[in-house]
């Protein structure tokens, strides 16, 4: 088939190269913009000397994951701000089916209407559940016990085509968004190429989502790292978990910013002695104990501010008192 690709961050990767290796004819990529990583944003606020220079060079922009593999496998390479804008030229190319992974855009009716086999959606979550940008960090935040793929035939709705396939995996307890991204990345690369030779042989149906069962997975924003400790402990520790690697949770102590990587939950006796985010005990082989609103985190591995990421004995050989009895804060 003659294919138009898609797709945008590292999770179009897998299907990306599942179709390059395959016998469909690949006619073009088409990605969001290049576009400067957040670093360059952060370095503009540095006035201080010697950090202008970095900051300038950080701003540089980047090409999305895909860009590079389709470049080196000598793939056209299209990056419109608007998709409407490049619809004579996607017309010219005359595809018969338009995969989608993780794009970054609505494709309008005109576009999907112009293939044979219309558009081919890869979305990272068991729908109707979870529709939006975020379902892989929303299903480890939320407890969930599994997640999946679903193949939809697409629509102009967000994640509302019907249905042509799913496949479903457990979630670990100790499951990151990071880990579970790659395990799902893989999986719908290998459904969604499946999906697409069924769908040329005419062997595949579909069905349409269960609106009753509709949820959704809004984008996440820095701002949904800062913990709140007055919540219980495992609803903490699910969010480190959910919001690793990006956009990464974060407190504050006596004014510096850490950021959290690893934490365990623990059981704690009430105490009203003690207040959420009030540190009670420091282990160097285990780490920081964490009061919360209820139950207790063992934090085992942090990040201090413009340092490198450390285990709690690093970090708590590095302190020149032990932060017992201190209190991480919500605000700096």
């Amino acid at each position: 088939m003659r294919i138009l690709f898609f797709g945008t961050p590292a999770f179009a990767i897998p299907t990306l190269k599942k179709l390059l290796a395959s016998k469909h004819q690949l006619l073009a990529v088409i990605t969001q913009p290049d576009r400067p990583q957040g670093r360059g944003r952060r370095g503009r606020g540095h006035q201080g000397r010697g950090h202008q220079g970095r900051g300038e060079r950080e701003r540089q922009p980047s090409p999305p994951a895909v860009k590079p593999i389709a470049e080196a496998a000598g793939i056209l390479v299209l990056q419109p701000v608007s998709i409407k804008d490049f619809l004579p030229q996607i017309k010219e190319l005359e595809p018969e089916c338009l995969l989608v992974a993780a794009y970054g855009q609505m494709l309008p009716r005109q576009l999907l209407e112009l293939p044979e086999y219309g558009g081919i959606n890869v979305h990272a979550s068991l729908l109707p559940e979870y529709r939006g940008a975020a379902p892989i960090n929303w299903a480890i935040i939320n407890g969930d016990s599994h997640s999946g793929v679903t193949i939809m035939q697409m629509d102009e709705g967000m994640d509302s085509g019907n249905i042509l396939s799913q496949a479903r995996i457990p979630i670990d307890s100790k499951e990151t968004a990071g880990s579970l991204h790659d395990n799902l990345a893989h999986l719908g690369a290998e459904l969604l190429l499946s999906a697409l030779a069924k769908t040329e042989q005419g062997h595949i149906g579909s069905k349409p989502q269960d609106e009753s069962e509709v949820s959704y997975a809004p984008s996440l924003s820095k701002t949904d790292g800062l913990i709140d400790w007055t919540q219980a402990a495992d609803v903490i520790e699910r969010r480190i978990r959910g919001l690793s690697p990006w956009p990464g949770t974060y407190t504050y102590l006596e004014g510096m910013r850490l950021k959290l990587l690893e934490a365990e939950v623990v059981q704690l006796p009430a105490d009203k002695a003690f207040r959420p985010g009030q540190i009670i005990r420091t282990q160097f082989e285990r780490g920081l104990w964490v009061v919360t609103g209820k139950g207790g985190l063992i934090i085992q591995r942090l990040q201090p501010e413009s340092r490198a990421a450390m285990g709690a004995d690093q970090y708590l050989a590095g302190q020149k008192e032990s932060p017992a009895g201190k209190i991480f804060s919500s605000q700096q």
